[in-house]
């Protein structure tokens, strides 16, 4: 009887060690989103929905893969984004929308959550996946942002192939550019100005980024962004994907953010930096900070659009005040999640 009884006392005690082992040591965690905007089911067939989760679920878990093996916050966000990038899908990489005068000029920014080192490119043309030369600027350059054709000069340096701008092409963003500027040219025919005509366009030809949030087992976080930018836009516009501060942010202390929607707006109001700095200087949770800004002065001034945030502690926000947002994440407490529409 007395053996009986210490026997189940060791099989309990080793069930419970399993089920410690079984627990992370220290959490990791990844959120990566596709674009927020005008997305509703009932422009999706079955087989394109199923075609966007995919690509999202892919681009997820080989973030999520890296951070498993004990890799850098770093790598995981940069493998997710290129899964992002080399997708005709997303508004970034090969799925980059057109300018008005036809071709594709693409930015991209990274932070380093462990000093906030940072790196970013604006207005390439002839860059493969952004977020890799972004990544190289913040490590092997005096600079912070690189733009046009110094960035691309830069790239060469660092060995990067350039690439023909053509790579970017795709049928249906070229059917959003016509759509867009017939849109312009309807709009006030008896005047030639751009900016009040682009102003009246809908809200969808303005959004469209893919970004990326990670936390490593180090304890280290990072954020990443990449965009081809607005639909029809000129004059070598940016957006807020390669402005740290505003489309992205990453620090230890606080959390890492990404962003994506009206870009402008989300420059006004340096959405990122703040969400982190209501975590770090006023002690509130990601997700209460990021529903203070997203649905805040932002919002009200006419902002749209969402971000992904995740902290120290392995905790996942991805607030939007839009119809829909592609987004996904995964962590060691939480399996894998993929959504598009809001009421997921």
């Amino acid at each position: 009887m007395k053996s009986s009884l210490l026997g189940a006392l060791a099989l309990l005690s080793l069930s419970s060690f399993s089920s410690l082992a079984d627990i992370p040591a220290d959490p990791i965690a990844i959120a990566i989103h596709g674009g927020a905007g005008t997305i509703e089911k009932a422009r999706f067939t079955p087989e394109q929905e199923k075609a966007y989760r995919a690509k999202l679920t892919e681009a997820v878990e080989a973030g999520y893969a890296v951070l498993a093996q004990g890799g850098a916050s770093l790598d995981a966000i940069n493998a997710a984004i290129n899964v992002l990038e080399n997708s005709p899908y997303f508004n970034a990489g090969k799925g980059a929308v057109y300018t008005y005068e036809g071709e594709h000029e693409l930015d991209a920014s990274i932070m380093d959550g462990r000093t906030r080192a940072a790196g970013a490119v604006a207005g390439v043309k002839y860059i493969e996946n952004p977020i890799d030369l972004a990544r190289l600027v913040m490590t092997n350059s005096v600079h912070v942002m690189l733009s046009g054709e110094g960035a691309e000069e830069f790239a060469q340096q660092q060995g990067m192939k350039l690439v023909e701008n053509s790579i970017f092409d795709t049928e249906h963003r070229y059917e959003a550019l016509l759509k867009a500027k017939e849109k312009l040219d309807k709009a006030k025919p008896a005047t030639k100005d751009y900016q009040a005509l682009h102003q009246a366009l809908p809200s969808q030809y303005k959004m469209g980024t893919v970004g990326a949030v990670a936390l490593d087992s180090q304890g280290n976080i990072a954020a990443g962004t990449s965009t081809g930018g607005m639909t029809a836009k000129r004059f070598g516009r940016i957006g807020d994907s390669p402005v740290i501060g505003a489309g992205t942010f990453a620090d230890n202390a606080s959390c890492a953010v990404s962003a994506t929607g009206h870009g402008e707006y989300f420059i006004r109001y340096q959405v990122a930096s703040d969400i982190c700095a209501r975590v770090q200087y006023q002690g509130k949770s990601i997700e209460q900070a990021g529903n203070e800004v997203i649905f805040g002065p932002m919002f009200e001034a006419g902002g749209t659009g969402g971000v992904i945030i995740v902290d120290a502690k392995g905790n996942i926000s991805m607030p939007f005040n839009t119809k829909g947002m592609y987004r996904a994440s995964k962590s060691s407490t939480t399996p894998t999640y993929v959504a598009i529409f809001k009421d997921e």
